[in-house]
């Protein structure tokens, strides 16, 4: 499977993906939009929302034998829409580095990223256990225990922007023992 990135209004993504395909039902290809839960404290009130993981872009899937430039005017003509990544004329599957993190969230976590479970170990270190974190610990740069969120590197396409993505503690009896 090839997977190419599509540079999209921000915070239009959802709407872009639901005109595309009512102006063109015959693209039958997954696109991918990866999100977040996030919760906000506002005022002292809770509020539960979601976020992109990859705010402007979504992800298309093909097989090897399909090729992106069949349906690249159908994906141009949809309002919207910016760039193929590198760009329009030199349209490039995501490889390397940059398909392992567009991976991880599309085939690891799926389409929303909840909460991972996490706890301190004896040098004050995070250690995740399960969740969207698991196995991005070396893209942590900052961790707020009291806000309970760890911020992320994320590098796609010579481009690097931080996301916050949510934890929650486990209880000193949930801690996985070491031997």
């Amino acid at each position: 499977m090839n997977y190419y990135a599509l540079q999209i209004k921000t915070r239009s993504e959802e709407k872009y993906i639901k005109l595309l395909k009512a102006l063109h039902p015959e693209l039958t290809m997954p696109i991918y939009f990866p999100q977040r839960k996030l919760d906000i404290r506002r005022q002292g009130v809770l509020i539960h929302s979601h976020a992109a993981i990859f705010p402007g872009y979504i992800f298309v899937e093909l097989a090897e034998e399909e090729n992106i430039l069949t349906y690249h005017w159908a994906f141009r003509k949809t309002d919207g829409f910016y760039r193929f990544l590198r760009s329009n004329q030199n349209i490039t599957a995501l490889s390397g580095k940059d398909l392992e993190v567009v991976l991880h969230f599309i085939k690891k976590v799926g389409p929303m990223a909840g909460k991972s479970k996490v706890y301190f170990d004896e040098h004050s270190r995070i250690v995740v256990t399960e969740g969207p974190l698991m196995g991005l610990e070396g893209k942590i740069i900052k961790v707020d225990k009291r806000k309970r969120r760890a911020k992320i590197k994320l590098d796609l396409y010579e481009d690097s922007f931080a996301i916050d993505l949510a934890f929650e503690m486990l209880d000193a009896a949930d801690i996985p023992k070491t031997p």
